[in-house]
């Protein structure tokens, strides 16, 4: 009858409400829904006290209590009640007026979590007595919080997404309700806010919402109860996208981080108790762990170096290149594109803008290369085409990857051509073997792509969207992780993302969408990352690890 945004929803008295909203100006409506031959159908039933927007309305004792709210001007104080959804008595007056506050029902009254008030986004738990007509601040979350969602599962209330410091937050608080304290219980896949509930039982389900850019969101997460013998019921986000530590090379940002699945930061370089080398940490373009998870090894693309790191104390170990002097004669880069140590101890790297692919010694000095003319065509072994990935192989050989005519070749340390394949990709990058027969690459462009293919050039998988969250915007890396998901640098959208392949879903993301920054949960231009397993092994390149 009235199309409106951020209403509520209510059932009482046999019918099922939506009360207030937003549309032109803020409504005072409240609207019945009704089955009717031409299906569902909205009706005007009555007019609110006043109008409101961005409230709850839930049921408690028999009655649909509404609070919060935005009347145009300000927050509402006001909490309503009725019993027939026609009249509307006010019963009691919030302690701190909010907009978009999270709420649940328990013992037969209304918690309201937080919400948006005059000055800024509020951090109280305020209960509502539709008994006693009483409203108190009877708690504080950790931090405030608006837009949240609530799960109520097994007796037990979580606080979902929502938005933090201006920004979506990807966070699961369970509140103690004798208490009316938070803990951290889990995370969501993507920071997410103003998402839908739903509930079946043990199992509840999150739809849809908005990212951080308050862009809307198709996403339906699935949140339901694990019991222990030893703990109470936990709402249980979707299966952990790893087990370990991520090692990622934050680019723009000229650091190393090491994450957790629950996103936490472990580790970082430089850092006070990590410090730089002399000549300074820039533009690192990869990391990889070597040595059992002792050491790191990163290429400094812009910086014209590789160095060998010692983790976790961050000392320099071994280096190669002459910081911010580019050239082609022994000792010298140009830009250099993924080292990765071999399993003898030596170092192989893609060295671009030379065109070829160079082979280290143990100790650091020059070996060998695929490649001497510069020319940067296709004629291996006198010329690499501008090569960006150079992925070690368990039979000593290396898989390249030519942006130039976009070509992917298994070749020998010595230079010989076991296959050869050109690619219908923009810019081929960093390819890895996932089978007898079969290598996953990305396409490093706008949109990307992720692509599996045999070496006969068949693609079997591909994942690539024009637009929407799940772009890609010059994905440099992905590779598969033991469980099968798919772990990917997406580089200009500053985030790394691990898509489902079954559902081509974002399930985890690190990194706020298309915003770079320091701060926490952000990245800047990611353009490289490994994968440190709790035995300290690295799945996605054993051979190197």
């Amino acid at each position: 009858a009235e199309p409106v945004h951020d209403a509520a929803g209510v059932q009482v008295g046999g019918q099922t409400l939506v009360v207030g909203g937003g549309a032109a100006k803020v409504s005072a409506t409240v609207q019945g829904l009704t089955s009717a031959s031409a299906g569902l159908q909205a009706v005007k039933v009555a007019p609110l006290p006043a109008p409101r927007a961005d409230l709850v309305a839930a049921l408690a004792g028999g009655q649909a209590l509404v609070a919060g709210g935005y009347d145009g001007t300000k927050p509402s104080p006001d909490v309503l009640a009725t019993t027939d959804g026609t009249t509307f008595n006010t019963i009691a007056s919030l302690p701190q007026p909010v907009r978009y506050p999270a709420a649940a029902v328990n013992d037969n009254k209304l918690l309201l979590f937080g919400g948006e008030g005059p000055t800024g986004d509020t951090a109280a738990i305020q209960l509502v007595d539709p008994v006693t007509h009483t409203a108190t601040v009877v708690g504080q979350l950790p931090e405030p919080r608006s837009h949240a969602s609530v799960l109520q599962l097994g007796g037990a209330v979580y606080l979902v997404g929502g938005r933090i410091a201006g920004h979506a937050s990807d966070s699961i608080e369970r509140v103690d309700l004798t208490r009316y304290v938070s803990s951290e219980a889990g995370r969501i896949p993507v920071a997410t806010s103003d998402m839908s509930v739903v509930s079946f039982g043990d199992t509840a389900y999150l739809l849809g919402g908005e990212n951080d850019k308050a862009q809307p969101i198709k996403s339906v997460l699935m949140a339901r109860l694990v019991m222990t013998p030893t703990s109470p019921p936990v709402a249980a986000a979707p299966r952990a996208p790893f087990q370990g530590q991520l090692l990622i090379a934050d680019r723009g940002n000229n650091r190393l981080l090491l994450v957790d699945a629950n996103k936490r930061v472990q580790w970082q370089f430089p850092s006070p108790t990590a410090p730089a080398p002399p000549e300074g940490f820039y533009f690192p373009d990869d990391a990889f762990f070597v040595k059992h998870g002792t050491g790191i090894i990163t290429n400094e693309e812009e910086q014209h170096t590789i160095i060998e790191l010692a983790y976790p104390s961050g000392r320099v170990l071994a280096s190669y290149g002459h910081p911010n002097r580019p050239g082609s004669a022994p000792g010298y880069l140009n830009q250099p594109d993924d080292a990765y140590l071999l399993h003898d101890g030596g170092v192989t790297v893609a060295d671009a803008k030379n065109c070829r692919i160079l082979f280290l010694n143990p100790d650091f000095t020059f070996k060998s290369a695929i490649g001497s003319t510069g020319r940067c065509h296709h004629d291996i072994p006198r010329d690499v085409a501008y090569p960006n990935g150079d992925t070690p192989l368990t039979d000593g050989n290396v898989l390249v990857s030519e942006i130039n005519g976009s070509y992917v070749d298994e070749l020998t340390p010595a230079g010989a051509v076991v296959w050869s394949l050109k690619l219908p990709l923009t810019y081929p990058s960093d390819p890895q073997q996932i089978g007898p027969d079969l290598y996953l690459i990305a396409d490093y462009a706008k949109p990307g792509g992720l692509y599996e293919f045999t070496r006969e050039g068949q693609i079997t998988f591909s994942y690539s969207f024009p637009s929407g969250e799940q772009m890609l915007d010059h994905p440099s890396l992905t590779e598969e992780l033991p469980n099968g998901l798919l772990c990917v640098n997406d580089d200009y959208r500053h985030r790394v993302v691990i898509i489902d392949p079954a559902t081509k879903q974002i399930v985890w993301q690190y990194g706020v969408t298309d915003m770079a920054g320091t701060g926490p949960g952000q990245l800047n231009v990611p353009d490289g990352f490994d994968l440190l397993a709790p035995d300290n092994t690295t799945p996605t390149h054993p051979q190197t690890g």
